[in-house]
């Protein structure tokens, strides 16, 4: 069964911090609360890891994992940024955003889209994610918790529990978070595309 932790929303506790980076520093599948919705998440090179939130998720080889990222520069190693494009990121994160760049040699090519070898990059506005990706050091492998005979997303830290707690490593309770995922914007050919309307308003991109 996953550890479960309850971690202030607005204070996270460091120790509690260090525990969750330690489970992914070992190839742990983390369940964590985000400024849109809860997620699964691992270590980027981890692909044992990976495959388990695969399978969680029942998860094909076309799906568009999300690379959470503390700041921009962060962002900017995984991300082919271009000056359109920057002054975008720059104006909307952190916040309730998904942005799809082409990838760098950074990511592991198992992580990004098949055939557009694109990936997802947020930074969201949460302060148990900075705290965890600050300590961490490194983005972390994203995406969220949704399961495949579910309509919404998983909200509740003990429901989380009872259906998934045999198959992550660690469970995070901090507190509510919606249900409604993050707005997805492509920046891939510099102009803005919205791919999916989510807690992100829309209007900036239309």
């Amino acid at each position: 069964m996953a550890d479960f932790l309850q971690i202030h929303p607005i204070n996270p506790e460091r120790r509690l911090i260090k525990q969750v980076v330690d489970v992914l520093l070992k190839g742990g599948v983390i369940v964590y609360p985000t400024d849109s919705t809860y997620a699964l998440g691992c270590h980027i090179g981890d692909k044992l890891a990976l495959e388990r939130i695969r399978r969680i998720r029942q998860l094909d080889a076309r799906h568009n994992f999300t690379l959470v990222c503390s700041d921009l520069s962060s962002l900017a190693i995984y991300a082919r940024v271009h000056n359109s494009a920057y002054r975008i990121l720059k104006a909307y994160t952190p916040g309730p955003y998904t942005f799809i760049l082409k990838a760098t040699s950074q990511v592991p090519k198992r992580l990004m889209h098949p055939r557009r070898k694109t990936i997802g990059l947020r930074v969201p506005d949460n302060s148990i994610t900075q705290s965890i990706l600050s300590s961490f050091g490194e983005p972390v492998m994203s995406t969220s918790l949704i399961l495949p005979d579910e309509d919404e997303q998983l909200f509740d830290a003990y429901e989380m529990r009872t259906k998934i707690g045999k198959m992550v490593d660690l469970i995070i309770d901090g507190g509510a978070c919606g249900l409604e995922p993050t707005t997805m914007v492509d920046l891939v050919k510099g102009v803005p595309e919205i791919m999916r309307i989510g807690k992100g308003d829309p209007e900036p991109f239309q």
